[in-house]
Formats: C-alpha cells, sequence, structure tokens
C-alpha cells in the first residue's frame, strides 16, 4: 500500500470519527470533519496524480520494450 493510500485511509478514518461525534450534536466536530473532508481531498487529487504518472510511465516502458 503507497503511502498517500495510507494517508486516504487514515483521514477517512478520522473523518468518520468527527463525523459521528458531530451527529450526536458535538458541533466542534463539526469543524474538525470538514478538515477531514478536506484533507480527504487534497490527497485524491494527489493519488489520483501517481496513478497517472505511474500509467504513463507503464505505458512508456511497454512502447519502447
Amino acid at each position: 500500500m503507497s503511502e498517500t493510500t495510507q494517508q486516504i485511509a487514515d483521514a477517512f478514518a478520522a473523518w468518520q470519527t468527527e463525523d459521528a461525534k458531530f451527529e450526536k450534536g458535538n458541533s466542534a466536530a463539526g469543524t474538525r470533519a470538514r478538515k477531514a473532508l478536506q484533507e480527504l481531498t487534497k490527497l485524491a487529487k494527489s493519488r489520483r496524480a501517481e496513478i497517472s504518472d505511474e500509467k504513463t510511465a507503464r505505458k512508456e516502458a511497454k512502447a519502447s520494450a
């Protein structure tokens, strides 16, 4: 598992925890839940770029072989 994938899993777990607290009425947890979702957005974009780069590298390696 890549480092980014692990960070996504951690951020998702943090969001779930804070979202559950928010649903129980803790307004401050809503802020933390939104922060975790923003981090997920950044990490998802990063992972998309990593996947695209790897895909391109594989395609180039296959073409030059």
